[in-house]
């Protein structure tokens, strides 16, 4: 393997950036085993969390393109996972809705997100998962906008 300079891997920005790369990684050959990709657990997760959405808002809270949410939202209503219906409240906005089906794969999908938490996070003590993940959003919230 090349030797990385230290100068880099004395960085927390350098060595986000490195894991993120693997963490993208290993969630994606999860995913995809499953037939699954990252954007449809984030709109599974949301819908069973916060109820019926509309695709903007679904956009909003998954932080999605909306442009990519209505192609994840036309796959998952293929395979069943959610149904979208006109929302009788804005005659041109749809509402996504969780289906018993789209509630099982999700579970399906947390499986394999526990499972790549597990394989990314190996060396690290259940403590020390709880501190990293504590601190980690500790600093994401910090660059949250408003």
């Amino acid at each position: 393997m090349d030797e990385i300079p230290e100068r880099l891997t004395v960085k927390p920005s350098w060595l986000i950036t490195q894991l993120a790369v693997h963490a993208r990684r290993l969630v994606s050959d999860g995913f995809t085993a499953a037939g699954a990709r990252g954007y449809h657990y984030r709109i599974l997760a949301a819908l069973h969390e916060f109820g019926p959405a509309s695709q903007a808002q679904l956009s909003r809270r998954c932080r999605i393109d909306r442009s990519d949410v209505v192609a994840a939202v036309n796959e998952l209503v293929d395979q069943g996972f959610v149904d979208r219906t006109p929302d009788p409240d804005h005659g041109r906005r749809n509402k996504v809705t969780l289906t018993r089906s789209g509630v099982q794969q999700l579970r399906r999908m947390d499986g394999l997100l526990d499972q790549v938490q597990d394989d990314l996070l190996k060396p690290l003590s259940a403590e020390d998962r709880q501190t990293l993940t504590r601190l980690l959003r500790q600093v994401l919230a910090q660059h949250e906008p408003g």
